[in-house]
């Protein structure tokens, strides 16, 4: 239906189809926008679940040989052996786009690249389950960085996801069809009012005959 404030001119009908045009555009490319980012989406969504799965089972392999080198060996010795860590680990975070969507990148160095660093005891009084324990952890520690990543990825992209749906919502069910009824109303509007100048001008025209000749038209 047609706004009652619309003013039914030539110029107001020039406008409001430039704006029709530009909010169809609008609303193609905002639609391939939203198809995209689903696209995408689904894809980080499977490589979550398979990662997810992954790290889950690096953490609780690491978990068991902990519970293990605990119950081989004594507290005290347990926590000197862990009390100075060796290697560091230093993430740098990053951003990328992704149809408009800023996510997060993360990459970590380590200070030396020595896989042995990890170790941070003697091998003489621990025992082995406790080198299982520290290996898995190291394992799965990128792992698990990407899983971070790709966590908050999904998350935000869901979020850029429902706001490009109401958009394009917005679009093809309020303003498109709001242009095109005032569009029409316009043109209605318009050609109501030519056919009666027409008419006006067809009465004058016979009036002017009348009074200079005296003749009448049918």
């Amino acid at each position: 239906m047609a706004s009652k404030q619309i003013t039914p001119t030539r110029m107001e009908l020039t406008r409001l189809k430039k704006k029709l045009t530009t909010a169809t555009r609008g609303h193609k490319l905002l639609k391939d926008k939203r198809d995209e980012l689903m696209r995408q989406f689904l894809e980080k969504v499977r490589e979550n679940k398979a990662l997810r799965e992954h790290v889950e089972k690096g953490i609780e392999a690491a978990n068991k040989n902990f519970l293990l080198a605990r119950a081989g060996m004594q507290d005290q010795v347990l926590n000197t052996a862990m009390l100075a860590p060796k290697q560091r680990v230093s993430v740098e975070a990053g951003m990328e786009n992704v149809m408009s969507v800023e996510i997060p990148t993360f990459d970590f160095k380590t200070r030396t690249p020595d896989q042995n660093d990890i170790f941070s005891y003697g091998f003489a009084f621990t025992s082995s389950d406790l080198d299982g324990a520290v290996k898995s952890l190291a394992d799965v520690f990128p792992d698990m960085l990407k899983l971070a990543e790709i966590e908050k990825s999904c998350q935000l992209m869901a979020v850029e996801i429902e706001k490009t749906r109401r958009r394009v919502n917005a679009l093809e069910h309020v303003m498109i069809p709001e242009l095109q009824a005032n569009i029409k109303y316009i043109s209605m509007k318009l050609d109501e009012n030519e056919r009666s100048t027409q008419i006006r001008l067809m009465k004058v025209k016979d009036m002017v005959l009348k009074d200079a000749h005296n003749y009448e038209t049918f």
